[in-house]
């Protein structure tokens, strides 16, 4: 299997690479490709490479050419070298780079546009524009479906790592009312007495004993009756919100979830909400939740996606390749409609585009996703 997707892989940037240097036309776009095809990330560089393969059958236009070249991974010198020899095959525009933390080196290239996967700021960055599904995009999805479900008491659980302080200012600038945030640490071990001190858990266990009490030494029929559902009760009393957006994924979100769930918060009253899921079906062996929603990409187009890409390549693709297939769409989009494409404000028209991902747009030279909402219930994903 490895030899054949290195042939497959070979193949490809032969392709691309041919295509290029037997054709000098200036009616052709060429888009570059910056890309991890060695080192640790080597196996996301050639799902990014094969979406584009992807992209172009279906675009079908044989003036539209891909010039991909390696970065390696963590590379600044190799990042650089391919830049250069992306331009000197004639391209303006680049798909890349992955990371922000390589933009200190692309900005140097002024006279070059970045299309980055990555999703760290939605709006334009000098020469580079960043297309990764935003947390302001997941956000304002979420804002607008907990008003629809008549939630306003909304506390975010955000953990306290190296991007606290990131996810706090973009909160801030997101101006939000009726929200309260409350930081934990990752560590499972005091991320449970955290989660108790937020839900009052002791106080409500000793609403429930001391209500148990007033019916305990008593023998009629209702006093029974009444102490007999509260037998069935872990906690006496409401917690102090609707609501949680929990601002975490994999483990650490599970760990979150059953630390919730150990607590008693009522799923009837509070609803249970997250950010940064690309349908991770190992989310339906958490069975302390009854249901889960999320903002995400359109399911359907990304199940099609995954479907055509194993189809073609015998392999699934990583979850970011999906950006790379919308990137050539957008760059394609606009060159047939304005002809060429001088600088990164060509990019901030009216109007919406669909992509694979779902619908995006532009405004005030700031990329906005327009996301549904998910729910995990009973191991598959429904559209809210």
């Amino acid at each position: 299997m490895k030899k054949k997707l290195l042939l497959i892989i070979s193949y490809i940037i032969i392709f691309f690479n041919s295509n290029v240097s037997s054709e000098e036309n200036n009616n052709f776009l060429k888009i570059g490709l910056l890309a991890p095809l060695s080192g640790e990330y080597r196996e996301l560089g050639e799902s990014l490479l094969y979406s584009l393969q992807l992209a172009l059958n279906e675009i079908n236009d044989k003036k539209v050419l891909v010039i991909p070249r390696d970065t390696g991974s963590n590379n600044p010198e190799k990042l650089i070298q391919a830049i250069n020899e992306i331009k000197s095959e004639g391209a303006n525009i680049v798909i890349g780079p992955i990371d922000n933390e390589d933009f200190e080196n692309v900005n140097k290239f002024t006279d070059t546009i970045f299309i980055s996967l990555s999703n760290i700021n939605p709006k334009f960055e000098k020469n580079i524009l960043s297309i990764g599904i935003s947390f302001e995009s997941q956000m304002t999805a979420l804002i607008t479906f907990l008003k629809k479900k008549n939630k306003n008491k909304t506390v975010i659980l955000l953990p306290k790592n190296k991007y606290t302080s990131l996810i706090e200012n973009k909160l801030k600038n997101l101006q939000l009312n009726n929200y309260k945030i409350f930081k934990y640490s990752p560590d499972p071990k005091i991320l449970t007495g955290e989660i108790e001190i937020l839900t009052n858990y002791n106080q409500r266990k000793k609403n429930l004993e001391l209500r148990k009490k007033t019916f305990a030494d008593k023998d009629d029929e209702q006093s029974q009756i009444e102490l007999s559902k509260l037998e069935k009760k872990y906690t006496l009393g409401e917690v102090s919100f609707d609501s949680v957006i929990i601002i975490d994924f994999g483990n650490s979100l599970k760990s979150v979830l059953t630390s919730l769930a150990f607590t008693d918060v009522n799923e009837d009253k509070v609803l249970f909400t997250t950010l940064n899921q690309w349908f991770d079906e190992s989310i339906f062996y958490e069975k302390t939740i009854k249901s889960l929603y999320y903002p995400s990409v359109d399911y359907k187009e990304f199940q099609k996606f995954r479907k055509d890409y194993y189809k073609t390549f015998n392999i699934y693709p990583t979850e970011i390749s999906i950006l790379a297939y919308d990137a050539i769409g957008l760059i394609y989009y606009l060159w047939k409609k304005n002809g060429n494409i001088k600088s990164i404000n060509d990019f901030s028209f009216k109007g919406k585009i669909r992509g694979k991902i779902g619908t995006f747009s532009f405004d005030k030279v700031k990329i906005i996703q327009d996301l549904d909402i998910y729910r995990v219930k009973e191991n598959s994903f429904t559209k809210f």
